[in-house]
């Protein structure tokens, strides 16, 4: 049978306080047993002398009277063993005969001795009283023996009285323990059963909930305060899981997409070759001339995406010293051959250098300018900055274009996104430049931002370790 954590507390309590009650009650009766069975041996040791007085035996007499209790029998045994005089104790000695009288052992221990002996216990005629009683020679040579029984009767009733006293006692301590460790365990419980309900809230599917209380004063505070970490960050992974799962549910949709065009344009192109386009040299070039366009560019796209799996899966870049000054005045030579028109100025007036691969970090700034070359007005000026800033180098492309919404900042960053609809396959672009950016700065253990430049437009802004100084 499997008991609550109530029932165990209790059980526990209420047995440690038993085994407690039931110690103490025996040492206390143990001890005053032994008190009252040695005040009786007293009386019996200072009553010798009294007692061969009032047995008229010879030897040393005395004037002293002791307050032996009633029943107390005092016996002068001849040399036979026959009983020659009996006193029998009520407020004094009497010559009363005692109904109830010790039974005398066969020896007597203190035959051979010429002193009382050691007090001792027997039972009494009726089987039932006990007596303590000695025995000891009266007169070296007269062979008699006096016998001294005092009956236990009263020290019996005493112990009997403390039983019932402690059986009481102890039954009082036992329930009132009962019902106070109930009380206190019972209030102890009562925030575990709290955070009981709101697990079960938990397990049915509400992360969001959390258990009280949650205090470093009391022990149950603080497991509520491990619990509520626990959960923090279990909602916090599933979360991260169904944002992973969505991307990843969009990059596929995405994906699929993207390649659905190139492959439906080559399944056409290939159609038409097979119907008869290859007797006209027009149509034949024209049909092979898209189906390598088309392929290249669906090649493109997986190289794009493959290299982005790539990356998020942590797999080593090639790392040596890259100076951006070079990179950043490299990308504006580039882009001033594709847009002539347009104003492009690299501020970058010291090498900075940086640990990472060449061919990545000049994609990532390519794609930055890029981006900016086809979603400005081909008038905007473009800005490309590098410098260093709290220990980092930061790199800058800054355009002065109808700049991005805060919704768009947000996922400019995502596999295929799209911000406005100029941004379009048909323009060249499938949506995985800044994706390539964003995995490629995270790559090299920095970050990319984008935010918006004063007077209106877009800033991107990359954020690069730099390469320690040798001591």
């Amino acid at each position: 049978m499997t008991l609550s954590l109530r029932g165990r507390l209790l059980i526990g309590v209420i047995s440690l306080v038993v085994i407690g009650l039931l110690v103490a009650n025996v040492a206390t009766y143990l001890s005053l047993q032994k008190f009252l069975v040695g005040r009786v041996d007293d009386q019996l040791r200072s009553g010798v002398a009294e007692v061969s007085t009032e047995l008229g035996a010879p030897g040393p007499s005395s004037n002293r009277s002791t307050a032996f209790p009633p029943g107390t029998v005092a016996e002068l045994l001849g040399t036979d063993g026959s009983v020659v005089k009996t006193k029998v104790a009520e407020s004094g000695f009497g010559t009363t005969t005692s109904a109830v009288t010790p039974v005398l052992p066969t020896a007597l221990p203190s035959k051979g001795l010429d002193t009382p002996a050691d007090p001792f216990t027997v039972t009494g005629s009726d089987h039932v009283t006990q007596f303590r009683m000695t025995d000891w020679p009266e007169g070296r040579f007269g062979g008699q023996y006096i016998v001294l029984a005092i009956p236990l009767t009263d020290v019996a009733s005493t112990l009997s009285q403390l039983l019932q006293l402690e059986a009481l006692i102890s039954l009082g301590v036992v329930l009132g323990t009962a019902l106070l460790a109930f009380v206190i365990i019972e209030v102890g419980l009562r925030p575990l059963r709290r955070m009981g309900v709101v697990a079960g809230d938990i397990a049915a599917g509400d992360l969001s909930r959390r258990v009280e209380p949650a205090t470093p004063k009391t022990e149950i505070g603080r497991l509520g305060l491990a619990l509520n970490a626990m959960l923090s960050q279990i909602e916090a992974a599933f979360a991260q899981r169904t944002a992973s799962e969505k991307r990843l549910r969009r990059f596929i949709a995405d994906a699929s997409h993207e390649l659905r065009t190139p492959l439906t344009s080559i399944r056409g192109y290939s159609e038409m070759l097979r119907r008869g386009a290859a007797e006209s040299t027009v149509d034949s070039d024209l049909a092979r001339r898209r189906i390598e366009e088309e392929s290249v560019r669906m090649s493109a796209l997986v190289d794009d995406m493959l290299l982005i799996a790539r990356l998020d899966q942590g797999r080593p870049l090639q790392t040596e010293p890259v100076d951006l000054q070079v990179i950043a005045r490299d990308a504006a030579a580039d882009a001033r051959v594709v847009a002539p028109q347009r104003e492009i100025t690299v501020h970058a007036p010291d090498p900075i250098v940086v640990s990472g691969d060449d061919t990545r970090l000049r994609q990532v700034v390519g794609n930055l300018v890029r981006n900016a070359l086809v979603h400005t007005p081909a008038t905007t000026p473009i800005e490309i900055g590098v410098t260093t800033q709290n220990g980092s180098a930061r790199l800058s492309v800054v355009d002065h274009g109808r700049g991005l919404r805060v919704d768009d900042r947000e996922r400019i960053f995502e596999p295929f996104y799209r911000a406005d609809p100029s941004r379009s396959r048909d323009s060249g672009g499938a949506g995985l430049g800044l994706s390539i950016v964003n995995a490629v700065v995270a790559a090299h253990g920095g970050r990319v931002e984008v935010k918006e430049t004063s007077g209106g437009g877009a800033t991107f802004e990359v954020a690069l370790p730099l390469v320690p100084r040798s001591s």
